[in-house]
């Protein structure tokens, strides 16, 4: 898999993406990771980015042009910078076709971050861990010009019911989510289906050692080594679990 991140703050995703089991992930060449500044894809001297909303409001909008020109080099495959800003002070781009349809993206998925978008959960994660490359447009500011949802989105996705500073936090919590479930990338293939949300519900209580820790006692079917016991007991707690933390999901 390959995911291209475009982002006004590409050091916000570099550094959690090059840690723990998304580095080896890239280093065993199962995904390949790429981090883009958007205002390489800008025209002007001052690499301007944004504009006042149409209409007046508070803020600003972040504008077509670059987010066009950036998913479309992207999709096209000309793009090779791995985890780097490109300089491209010299380069020419054409903005001409900023109002033609939208792009028909065969092999590429573009997703937008966006607080109005579609809540991430599991089966997201896992239908995206399908396709072969993501390109993901990180908002900011107000938002983006509606124009770029309209014809050049495939997707947007939301990582909660909450706003924050901008998208690229919330385009590294979607990479974890999709890479983990890659296969090869964790070290046991049965973590991601074992993983609260997988099947519906919260995963159930862990223990490790010591088994009796300042008399708080590990659940003596742990110790018993009756693996069809303990995966009943596994199930009920989990079940038991998600009515108290989380009883909408046994009504979805």
């Amino acid at each position: 898999m390959k995911i291209d991140i475009v982002t006004l703050f590409p050091e916000i995703c570099r550094a959690p993406l090059n840690e723990s089991i998304i580095k080896r992930a890239q280093e065993k060449g199962i995904v390949d990771v790429h981090i883009h500044n958007l205002r390489d894809w800008t025209t002007d001297k001052h690499h301007v980015v944004d504009d006042a909303p149409f209409g007046g409001g508070q803020g600003m909008v972040m504008k077509p042009e670059p987010i066009f020109a950036a998913v479309e080099e992207l999709r096209d495959g000309k793009q090779q910078t791995l985890n780097s800003d490109k300089s491209r002070a010299d380069a020419q781009r054409s903005t001409s076709n900023v109002q033609r349809t939208k792009i028909e993206n065969r092999k590429s998925k573009v997703i937008l971050m966006s607080p109005a978008g579609r809540r991430l959960d599991q089966q997201l994660a896992t239908d995206l861990s399908n396709e072969s490359h993501l390109v993901v447009i990180c908002g900011h500011y107000e938002g983006v010009d509606h124009r770029v949802i309209e014809h050049l989105v495939d997707l947007e996705i939301s990582i909660g019911d909450y706003v924050l500073t901008n998208g690229a936090i919330a385009a590294v919590v979607l990479v974890d989510a999709v890479v983990r479930l890659l296969p090869g990338v964790l070290g046991h293939e049965q973590s991601a289906a074992d993983d609260s949300f997988s099947a519906g519900l919260l995963e159930g209580p862990q223990y490790t050692r010591p088994a009796d820790f300042r008399g708080w006692k590990v659940p003596q079917i742990l110790l018993s080594g009756d693996h069809a016991h303990i995966a009943e007991w596994r199930k009920q707690e989990a079940l038991r679990r998600t009515k108290k933390n989380r009883p909408d999901l046994l009504h979805e």
